[in-house]
């Protein structure tokens, strides 16, 4: 029904910069909040930034000042500008977006993008 697809990902040397994006398609009525995720080597997922319907945004500690997240409403598309990567950024990034199908009740579900590898090293 609904389908998030990430590009963006690569290889970057420390202190570089890289812009992710996120695409959700497909049976969407309404999007509410839009994040991205990451999940290091033997690590679990975790939430790096996140932005809502009012463009409020929130941010982990460990990338406050350096990534900055945004939307574009009209496409259902999500971004993650990352400048002065660092080694431990190293991770698969996650696309989540929390979406409506269709109006009424329920019909509201998280949904997840199969991940883009980010690579930081010199």
């Amino acid at each position: 029904q609904v389908q998030l697809v990430e590009s963006g990902g690569g290889l970057v040397q420390p202190g570089g910069s890289l812009r992710l994006s996120c695409a959700a398609s497909g049976r969407i009525f309404r999007v509410f909040s839009m994040a991205w995720y990451y999940q290091p080597p033997g690590k679990q997922r975790e939430l790096v930034a996140m932005i809502n319907e009012d463009g409020v945004s929130q941010y982990s500690d460990s990338v406050k000042g350096r990534f900055t997240i945004s939307r574009d409403y009209d496409n259902n598309m999500v971004f993650l500008q990352m400048d002065n990567l660092e080694p431990e950024d190293t991770a698969m990034y996650y696309c989540n977006g929390d979406i409506k199908t269709r109006w009424g009740s329920g019909n509201r579900h998280e949904y997840w993008g199969q991940g883009t590898q980010v690579t930081v090293q010199g």
